[in-house]
């Protein structure tokens, strides 16, 4: 009867029409009736970009709205939505993934059956050679006790307890033991863009300024009348100016212009803020110098926003998501241990190859569709490639899931973190260096464990059989159980 209701996200079903309020989130699949408003896609599609929704375009339930109000008509609930899809991706690839034996694990049992066989033979031998007497019992004695599996047990799993205890208290968490001694064994890794390389938030990334402007006056300007705006840009005008430091003047007579920009009133003069479409509204043309820059920052599929005073454009700022600083430093390292890199994002072209070129990423692949990502991953696999994923949405979470090693940033959503084999808590790419560090110092020293373990049953059994028994040395069973103790204190 036009009134509105709340109900549970359980009773939806396909035909409703729902309102979605700014800042809510999308409760399931379906088509816009009604509104305008931008949309963060990001958590499903990978899209950094809020995504402008009008009358007829889909949206996806989990995406969270923007400051416009709209109305949607239910097209999906429950199993049918993109989110539920997602999530059927990572339980096949969970299931499509072999389950390892660890070789200390099968190399302890074969020692049980060897020491019996070798217990039996060394009876036989003796009661042949010199009837069946206590001698005979000593000998059995003395291989089963040098022979217990201790040593080779341990070779493995003491490693394993001393490596996630290191990992730990550098931030790096192992779900998957297995995927951490595999890790040495990687020769590419994909990053996920947003949230991963990039903080997976708005900045300001370069500004021009007309003669005689500085660019920090025009951003605590462009700052301080962005004041009360809660568009994404916005957001990110005033973080950029917060974390230069830069005090912001007084502003008055604020007012948001629906889909233009803003406008306030500052030292007496008008003031707006906003993009092309506010331009059009004052009927303003660029000058040359900001024309130019706009068109280089269009061509990085950066979004650009004007200060204009006065029906005057002063200055102009080009926001992107923000690269972090780290990020750089880590894929250079990568290079350095011969590991080739990839990223993976739903961005379009544009994005993905400013991004790419930036950090100096081998390979790109943009507009890829959550359903797709693990597809990529998969790709690479049947190249011969051992690959690991980096990532922290919902929609890396089959891709995290289908990689040799998946691993999750920390502040990630809880789906990629549970998809994950490794999770980095400090959400910083330089620890995925730290994580193959990590993986080779602990299979070198698995190696040495078990090297160590097999030699001294090589040379042990024999002797507690008592080989050298024609040269007068005999072993004791004291003596052996002293070896045995001393083995497992030497792993």
């Amino acid at each position: 009867d036009g009134e509105t209701e709340i109900v549970p996200v359980a009773e939806l079903k396909q035909g409703d029409v729902v309102l979605i309020r700014p800042g809510s989130s999308v409760p399931a699949d379906g088509e816009v009736v009604q509104g305008e408003s931008d949309v963060n896609e990001a958590m499903i599609t990978g899209e950094s970009k809020p995504v402008s929704k009008d009358p007829g375009d889909q949206v996806i339930g989990g995406t969270i709205n923007g400051d416009g109000s709209l109305r949607v008509r239910v097209e999906a609930t429950g199993e049918q939505t993109a989110l539920a899809g997602i999530m059927r991706l990572v339980e096949q690839a969970q299931q499509s993934k072999s389950d390892t034996q660890i070789l200390a694990d099968k190399a302890a049992g074969w020692l049980f059956y060897i020491a019996i066989g070798f217990a039996v033979l060394t009876a036989i031998a003796w009661t042949i050679a010199i009837g069946f007497n206590v001698e005979v019992i000593a000998r059995v004695a003395t291989i089963l006790v040098i022979a217990c599996p201790h040593a080779l047990g341990l070779a493995i799993p003491l490693v394993v307890a001393i490596t996630t205890s290191k990992g730990a208290k550098n931030g790096i968490l192992v779900r998957n033991r297995l995927a951490l001694e595999e890790a040495r064994n990687i020769d590419t890794v994909i990053f996920d863009k947003t949230g991963t390389l990039t903080k997976g938030e708005f900045g300001v990334v370069d500004i021009n300024v007309e003669n005689g402007w500085d660019k920090d006056q025009a951003l605590a300007r462009a700052a301080a009348i962005e004041g009360e705006s809660e568009h994404t840009i916005a957001r990110g005008i005033r973080q950029t100016a917060e974390e230069r430091g830069l005090a912001l003047p007084e502003i008055s007579e604020f007012e948001a212009i629906k889909g233009r920009g803003v406008k306030a009133k500052f030292e007496g003069k008008v003031a707006h803020v906003g993009g092309p479409r506010l331009l059009e509204l004052l009927d303003l043309e660029l000058p040359q110098e900001i024309a130019q820059f706009e068109t280089q920052a269009g061509e990085k599929g950066q979004s650009v926003v004007n200060l204009v005073l006065d029906k005057e454009v002063i200055a102009s700022f080009a926001v992107a998501d923000v690269v972090r600083t780290d990020s750089k430093e880590a894929i250079q390292k990568l290079h350095e241990l011969g590991i080739e890199v990839a990223m993976l994002t739903g961005d379009s072209q544009a994005v993905a190859k400013a991004v790419a070129d930036e950090l100096g990423i081998d390979q790109y692949f943009a507009e890829v569709l959550p359903e797709h990502k693990d597809q990529k991953v998969a790709e690479l696999q049947k190249q011969g490639k051992q690959v690991a994923m980096v990532g922290d949405g919902v929609n890396d979470a089959p891709a995290l899931t289908r990689a040799d090693v998946g691993i999750a940033i920390g502040s990630g959503t809880d789906v990629a973190v549970e998809s994950a084999d490794i999770i980095l808590v400090q959400n910083n790419p330089n620890d995925v260096v730290k994580i193959f560090s990590l993986s080779n110092a602990s299979y070198k020293k698995m190696k040495e464990n078990l090297i160590w373990a097999t030699g001294y049953n090589v040379v042990a059994l024999p002797l507690a059989a008592g080989i050298l028994a024609p040269f007068g040395f005999l072993l004791s069973p004291a003596v052996a159980a002293l070896f045995m103790s001393l083995s497992t204190v030497i792993v």
